[in-house]
């Protein structure tokens, strides 16, 4: 087994150009870090082109990092020769285990034994992802970061059955020197962290939608008006000792814990049926054209670039 030694990292080699592996090449670029993209997909360098044009401005704007520029960055169709150069490497291809754990064992083999591969998948584990590496299985992790990457800097770094800590370390240093918010999950579990605590409350939501209590719409005013807005400067533990008063944590479990424990049994256990996904998707489409439509992205991403210049 390999382990790993101290590596600069000067160049990124981004494999995947859709919309995670093109935001993470953003994010390298304004980080003043060179990246060599890699996509077999027909078109993939004309839109990558197109896309790095529309996002580079956002993140010149929020005047972090040492600025990207496009003299950073090159495309190749070649895996390998994006493998061969890189000195870190971060995956973003669809969600298809079988394709995965042959694109990685292409990776493992033409990369430098010191050059760690992470993927970004948000549900498939480092462990089954190593399977097929021949030459350095222990430098394969997951680094699933939040979309978009540019502009949310959470990531979450989890290893595999054969990952060893000297990787995962390594990569962690990686990430919190290229401006992320790295964070380390103790064991592999479906979904991470973040994606896990969304669906808690996408469960709860959609059973309110079904149970008849509210419509999508209010749902939406009620997080984005509230506990959102908390989220948005700390966690979910640290809130709830903030609203405990001078006692913290433990004043709130003496006089909350009850009241906590009622809703967690009362929470619901929707189904996703036909007559309730309907219901969903009538709802939400028609809150997003009075919303503006496709303005309510852009209007989401301005949002984050003003929370990131405070949290970076």
């Amino acid at each position: 087994m390999h382990s790993v030694s101290a590596r600069p990292v000067a160049t990124v080699a981004v494999v995947g150009t859709g919309v995670i592996g093109t935001s993470w090449a953003v994010h390298f670029l304004a980080q003043g870090l060179s990246v060599i993209a890699t996509d077999v997909a027909p078109g993939a360098e004309e839109r990558f082109q197109a896309d790095l044009a529309r996002l580079l401005p956002v993140v010149e704007n929020l005047q972090v990092g040492r600025g990207a520029s496009t003299e950073r960055v090159r495309f190749t169709p070649v895996l390998a020769e994006a493998a061969a150069v890189a000195d870190f490497i971060q995956e973003n291809t669809t969600e298809d285990l079988t394709a995965k754990q042959r694109l990685i064992a292409e990776l493992d083999a033409a990369a430098d034994l010191n050059v760690i591969i992470a993927s970004s998948s948000s549900a498939l584990t480092p462990s089954s992802l190593q399977e097929l590496c021949a030459r350095a299985p222990e430098r394969v992790l997951v680094a699933h970061p939040f979309d978009p990457p540019h502009l949310v800097p959470l990531v979450e770094v989890v290893g595999g059955s054969q990952t060893t800590d000297s990787y995962i370390e390594a990569a962690i240093d990686f990430y919190r020197s290229a401006g992320k918010y790295p964070v380390r999950l103790r064991k592999e579990v479906l979904g991470h962290i973040a994606n896990r605590l969304q669906a808690a409350l996408w469960r709860e939501a959609y059973s309110l939608v079904d149970r008849g209590v509210a419509s999508v719409a209010d749902i939406d005013v009620a997080i984005a008006s509230g506990p959102g807005l908390r989220w948005a400067s700390h966690g979910p533990f640290v809130n709830l000792a903030l609203s405990a008063g001078p006692g913290g944590m433990d004043s709130m479990h003496k006089h909350l814990g009850p009241t906590i424990s009622a809703l967690w049994n009362d929470l619901g256990d929707p189904g996703l049926t036909k007559e309730l996904v309907e219901q969903i998707n009538a709802e939400t489409t028609k809150l997003i054209c009075e919303l503006g439509g496709e303005q309510v992205r852009e209007e989401r991403d301005s949002w984050l670039a003003e929370l990131a210049k405070r949290r970076l």
